[in-house]
């Protein structure tokens, strides 16, 4: 299990690099005595993810109780999932995720004269000035942003980002998270069911009424939460780190990028980064062959997003560093940090959108940022499907 939730800074560790070179699909022995094909090959892992007719995700497939499952989208199978994905679907076009530009721009500023506020009380106070990236810009975007999507409270988002982390830590009661989480958002269901807002639980009450009822609901909105807040999140704390480790990356987004530099810089962060560090469960349907290896029916197959990712493949045709190296300039690759297939990440765009207005804005108005310590002091969250890092210290 280390193997899967470990990484060496922002690197996947050794043992899945040798892996996907010796054997992109292959046994691994896992605790308790359950065994699982680990897919750390590029082509594989679409092969895999990209056959809902031959692997099925749901979430009964793990054998927990039914009263533990998630709800959502993330593990379940058509037609459900289908029926819940078209009511999703139209909130997350790119034409309606642009009316959320304006407010995303200031709910960025905003945090970004927080961060100016603190450093100029700690420079009056005659203390080193040092700005934790995480808590004061990478935690609070998403956080707020899906309050403003879902009709949240922003009162409660402090609440959001504590059930997030805790369902996503593998040391942690993760089915008793899920059932606190679901607890929670059944009351914000109800709340909305009896007067609907103008946020997405709102409108999809109006839109389906009882045709979607208040589980369901709170399902996919446990989703959005858990899976919208915490990968951008990562995303926005590692990618920092990673563009401060590239002061060229970082300097092309101090002054008015073109939105094809920045296009480029985002899709290259997503892919060298990916933060989600192992897809959902599939489990094979039949006997099927996937990279000449036949996985028997009720397999388990667990892919490694963090290994595929640094596939060569994915730059087998472009110039420049291979892939383990972080190249902004790198044209756009067609990662699987979002996921592939049916489960592709519904809340992709949104999280694009994010992280295109965070990061020039953070490199506008500091383009002096570096890291307050050593990058080798930085700790780092393991045992975790969703990699971050715990702090991120800077100063200018």
């Amino acid at each position: 299990m280390p193997m899967l939730f470990s990484r060496n800074g922002l690197d996947p560790v050794a043992e899945l690099t040798d892996r996907r070179a010796d054997e992109p699909i292959g046994k691994l022995e896992l605790p308790f005595g359950i065994s699982a094909w680990l897919v750390t090959g590029y082509a594989e892992a679409k092969a895999v993810l990209g056959n809902a007719d031959a692997f099925s995700n749901a979430f009964g497939n793990l054998g927990a109780d039914e009263d533990q499952d998630p709800g959502g989208l993330g593990m379940t199978d058509p037609p459900y999932h289908t029926r819940l994905r078209k009511m999703l679907t139209p909130e997350f076009t790119m034409r309606r995720l642009r009316r959320l530009e304006p407010r995303i721009t200031e709910i960025v500023e905003s945090l970004l004269d927080d961060m100016q506020a603190r450093y100029d009380t700690q420079v009056a106070a005659g203390e080193q000035p040092t700005i934790d990236m995480v808590s004061m810009f990478a935690l609070p975007i998403p956080s707020l942003v899906i309050c403003e999507l879902l009709g949240v409270p922003y009162a409660d988002r402090d609440t959001f980002q504590a059930l997030s982390t805790a369902r996503f830590d593998v040391s942690a009661d993760t089915l008793g998270s899920i059932g606190t989480s679901l607890d929670y958002l059944q009351g914000l269901v109800e709340r909305e069911r009896r007067n609907p807002g103008e946020g997405m639980l709102g409108m999809l009450i109006r839109e389906y009424g009882d045709q979607i009822s208040d589980r369901e609901l709170a399902g996919l909105a446990d989703g959005i939460l858990t899976g919208g807040h915490e990968t951008t999140a990562s995303t926005l704390s590692l990618g920092v780190l990673a563009l401060l480790q590239n002061a060229q990356g970082y300097a092309a987004l101090a002054g008015e990028p073109d939105a094809e530099t920045v296009h480029r810089t985002v899709e290259e962060l997503l892919r060298y980064l990916s933060v989600v560090q192992v897809a959902f469960p599939r489990f094979a349907r039949e006997d099927v062959t996937v990279g000449g290896v036949t996985i028997g029916a009720g397999e388990m197959v667990l892919c490694s997003y963090s290994a595929v990712d640094r596939d060569p493949a994915l730059a087998a045709d472009s110039p420049g560093p291979g892939v383990d190296r972080f190249d902004p300039s790198r044209p756009a690759t067609s990662h699987l940090a979002f996921g592939y297939g049916i489960h592709r990440c519904v809340g992709a765009e949104l999280a694009r959108i994010e992280l295109r207005i965070a990061f020039p804005a953070l490199a506008r108005r500091f383009p002096g940022l570096r890291l307050a310590g050593p990058a080798d002091e930085l700790a780092y969250r393991d045992n975790s499907i969703v990699y971050s890092v715990e702090t991120l210290p800077v100063t200018w």
